[in-house]
């Protein structure tokens, strides 16, 4: 197979699901309107809610939930194949991802910005609630620590994307006044931006950076991990135009801009994809295709991360309804492209299939090192860009998708803890509620030592939480959808598809645990699972209840016999 030939189907595919599958789901699914007033204007505060533009809205969100997880999930499930990874990647972001993330912004937005945690708890029920919320903090939790792991290992491993990574936060910063207080024409800031952070990548390229070891009496590791605690809680509590808005904006161009090159390169070189359609000489240890797949590649497919990124950041700043849309059904496409190069690279990158086995010498030996090996080889020859600086910007493309995800996630987890202190009765501010956060994640990401590989514990359940957190906010909206009286079906579908092969994995997983003694997995795995299929039950009952019901079409409140409006 010709990687180029992947590609363009590929991409075609993908951009015909945006054109005309999304045109159907906002027009006579959802039915977006753009005379709705959304939080962003009702609950304007500066702060969080703070109406954007789309384009920059969408780079904010593109950014936070692509992360490193579309990149290591399908550079890891080629171990069974390109075939089976490219249809989960191209079909899953058509009509599972872009209708996911689409329809939590949309509930979220009808919703007066409140997270899918909140929503459960009026749609499903106090105790569904208060379930999905265990969930999602567990995410979260999976989320935060590991990444700050796995940014950790890159900046140590590639010290050419030292200066990139860190400078772009600078760059953000000023992107943001040149937005919001000086009023700078978008097209030109996108420009100056872009330039800038190309000009880092280069600088960094010829002036990498290595930590002396010991650096202010810790580890270099150490180090890495504390910086970048310190820099995701600082940015967690700072009004989102400041700096995470512009970040991710900026952020979300430039690593379009990697993308292009990286898919420009496979256009001219045009590498035969080395590794087998179904490869039938598995290592020993690899788990089954069925459900693992599923699992393996969450982000880039569908993400339940998704919808907490939609509900609890993205729908407190969309400027029209009109624009979730884009916002979030491109989000989708922009992250299922990105996992196509992740599939492309760790395929093609390498020249003979005996090469790439000795890389896929082992379930989970491949991720974000195939990635950048077999990317910068393509870029190498398709474009002639040394192999030093390909990798250099694959790796800072990588670091900055996982450090956007970063800052977001602590952002989204000081809403959980904000919003759980709500259900008891507490108010707790911005700023405890991120002291906590930080604390769990940093006592989780030096549990197993002071390299920070912690972080990587929990991370085996990240696939199936991640997967039951989608199917679970997917009944929110099946829900909201059946008391408009509106068709499910393109809810309902992949719903059951998620929650099945999530299910089925979790139960593989315990015996997994158990026969490695893994107690803390195992336990975890035990809790999440009984949480997932309490609020199923319970989400089950909802639908019923809708379907049967008579619910105000705007409201979604239910109405009383007689008292119906016309």
């Amino acid at each position: 197979m010709n990687s180029l030939v992947l590609m363009l189907i590929g991409v075609a595919m993908v951009l015909a699901g945006y054109f005309l599958y999304s045109k159907f789901l906002a027009t006579r699914i959802y039915r977006l309107s753009p005379s709705f007033t959304t939080p962003a204007h009702e609950l304007s505060d500066g702060v969080d809610y703070v109406p954007t533009n789309k384009f920059v809205l969408w780079g904010h969100h593109f950014t936070s939930v692509a992360g490193a997880a579309p990149i290591v999930g399908p550079a890891v499930a080629v171990i069974w194949g390109w075939l089976p990874a490219f249809l989960w990647v191209t079909l899953g972001t058509v009509f599972f991802a872009g209708m996911h993330d689409l329809g939590a912004l949309w509930a979220s937005v009808r919703n007066r910005g409140q997270s899918m945690g909140m929503l459960s708890g009026r749609y499903i029920g106090a105790r569904g609630r208060n379930l999905f919320l265990v969930v999602i903090f567990l995410l979260l939790l999976m989320v935060v620590a590991a990444f700050a792991t796995v940014i950790k290992n890159l900046l140590i491993a590639t010290p050419t994307s030292v200066i990139p990574v860190w400078g772009a936060i600078v760059v953000a910063a000023i992107i943001g006044q040149m937005i919001y207080r000086w009023k700078i024409n978008l097209l030109l800031t996108t420009v100056i931006g872009v330039v800038a952070l190309y000009s880092l990548i280069l600088v960094g390229d010829r002036f990498p950076v290595v930590l002396p070891d010991p650096i202010l009496g810790m580890s270099p590791a150490t180090f890495w991990i504390v910086a970048l605690f310190v820099y995701a809680g600082i940015a967690s509590l700072l009004p989102v135009w400041v700096l995470l808005q512009p970040r991710d904006y900026i952020n979300g161009v430039q690593l379009f801009i990697g993308l292009g090159i990286l898919y420009l390169a496979v256009l001219f070189a045009s590498p035969s994809v080395v590794a087998p359609a179904v490869n039938g000489n598995l290592p020993e240890g690899t788990p089954s295709l069925v459900p693992l797949l599923f699992v393996t590649i969450a982000c880039g497919a569908i993400s339940g991360f998704h919808g907490m990124v939609a509900s609890g950041t993205s729908a407190k700043q969309l400027d029209k309804e009109t624009d979730a849309r884009f916002v979030g059904y491109f989000g989708a496409v922009g992250e299922g492209l990105l996992a196509l190069g992740a599939i492309l690279a760790a395929t093609a990158g390498y020249r003979t299939l005996a090469e790439w086995e000795a890389v896929y010498s082992a379930f989970n030996e491949g991720g974000v090192s195939a990635f950048v090996q077999g990317g910068g080889a393509i870029v190498n020859a398709g474009l002639g860009i040394p192999v030093s600086l390909s990798a250099t910007i694959l790796a800072t493309m990588a670091v900055l998708f996982a450090a956007t995800t970063m800052d977001t996630g602590v952002r989204l987890q000081r809403f959980v803890v904000q919003e759980a202190g709500e259900i008891m009765g507490m108010r707790i501010n911005k700023a405890v509620s991120t002291l906590v956060v930080l604390v769990v994640a940093v006592s989780l990401t030096f549990s197993a030592g002071g390299d920070g590989s912690g972080g990587m514990l929990i991370w085996p359940l990240f696939g199936t939480t991640n997967q039951l957190l989608a199917s679970l906010t997917l009944s929110i909206v099946a829900i909201i959808l059946l008391r408009k009286k509106r068709n499910p079906v393109p809810v309902l579908i992949p719903l059951v598809f998620v929650m099945v092969m999530s299910i089925y994995a979790l139960v593989v997983q315990l015996g997994t645990f158990w026969a490695d003694r893994s107690w803390l997995l195992l336990v975890l795995d035990v809790i999440i699972l009984i949480a997932s299929l309490w609020v199923a039950v319970e989400a089950v009952a909802a639908m019923n209840a809708a379907r049967k019901g008579t619910f105000d079409p705007e409201t979604d409140e239910p109405v009383l016999e007689g008292s119906r409006k016309a």
